[in-house]
C-alpha cells in the first residue's frame, strides 16, 4: 500500500516514514502543499497524510484542490492545533479522519487501517491466479505446498500483477506504482525483484510464471 505524507517538520516526517516503512507502506514523503500537489498529480496513492499548517499551500486548501477533481482519495489530516473548527473545516472538506499533535504511532497505524478498510473490504482480500494465492491482509503466498510472507515491495509489485492477469505492466509502471516517480532507484531494481519472486514462486511448485516481454515488460502467465 502506498502512501503520501505531508509534512513540514522534517524530523517529524522522517520517523513517521520510517514507522510506516517498518509496517509494510511504500511512502513518499513531501515538505509543502506544492509539492503534495504535484506527487498527486503524477502518482496514485491508497492514503494521504496531510498536515494542516504547510508553506506555500496549506493542507486545507490542498484537500480541496483534490477533492474538487473527484479524488476520492482516503486523507487523515495532521493539526497542531486542537480548535475543533479547524478539525470540523478538514472533516466537512472530504477529510476521512484526523489527528492532533502530539499523537503516538500506534494511534495513526490504527487510523490508517481504519481509513483504508473500506476499500479493501470492497475487494477480496485474496488473489488468486493459476494454483497461487497472495493475501493482502497477510503478505502471504501459496500454493498447496506451502506458503512465504513477502517483503513489502515483493508484495506489491506481485499484487500488481495478479490484479492484472496477463496484462503487460512496464517496469516504469513498476518504478512509479513502488517507488515513486522521483525515486533514485535504477530501473534494474525492478528487475532484482522479479528474480526474488521467481524464485519464491519455484520453491512453493507455483504453475505460474512471471514472462518478460524484450523491452516491454512483464506479465503473469499459467504453465499448462
Amino acid at each position: 500500500m502506498r502512501l503520501l505524507l505531508a509534512e513540514d517538520e522534517k524530523a517529524l516526517s522522517k520517523a513517521l516514514k520510517t514507522i510506516l516503512e517498518r509496517n509494510n507502506y511504500s511512502v513518499d514523503a513531501v515538505y509543502d502543499g506544492q509539492e503534495a500537489l504535484d506527487y498527486l498529480e503524477f502518482g496514485q496513492y491508497d492514503g494521504i497524510i496531510l498536515d494542516i499548517m504547510m508553506p506555500k499551500i496549506d493542507g486545507i486548501s490542498v484537500l480541496k484542490n483534490i477533492r474538487s477533481k473527484g479524488n476520492l482519495v482516503p486523507v487523515i489530516m495532521l493539526t497542531a492545533k486542537s480548535d475543533v473548527d479547524d478539525k470540523v473545516q478538514g472533516l466537512d472538506c472530504g477529510a476521512n479522519d484526523y489527528l492532533t499533535k502530539p499523537f503516538q504511532a500506534k494511534e495513526l497505524l490504527a487510523r490508517i487501517r481504519a481509513m483504508t478498510r473500506t476499500n479493501i473490504m470492497q475487494a477480496s482480500s485474496k488473489l488468486k491466479f493459476g494454483n497461487i494465492t497472495l493475501d493482502q491482509s497477510t503478505f502471504e503466498l501459496s500454493t498447496i505446498n506451502g506458503s512465504v510472507r513477502l517483503a513489502n515491495k515483493e508484495f506489491q509489485m506481485l499484487e500488481l500483477l495478479m490484479s492484472n492477469p496477463h496484462n503487460l505492466i512496464s517496469s516504469e509502471r513498476f518504478m512509479e506504482k513502488i517507488w515513486g516517480y522521483d525515486s533514485e532507484a535504477e530501473l534494474n531494481v525492478v528487475w532484482v525483484y522479479i528474480s526474488y519472486l521467481r524464485k519464491k514462486l519455484t520453491a512453493l511448485g507455483a504453475n505460474v510464471q512471471i514472462k518478460a516481454a524484450r523491452n516491454t515488460g512483464y506479465f503473469l502467465e499459467e504453465i499448462k
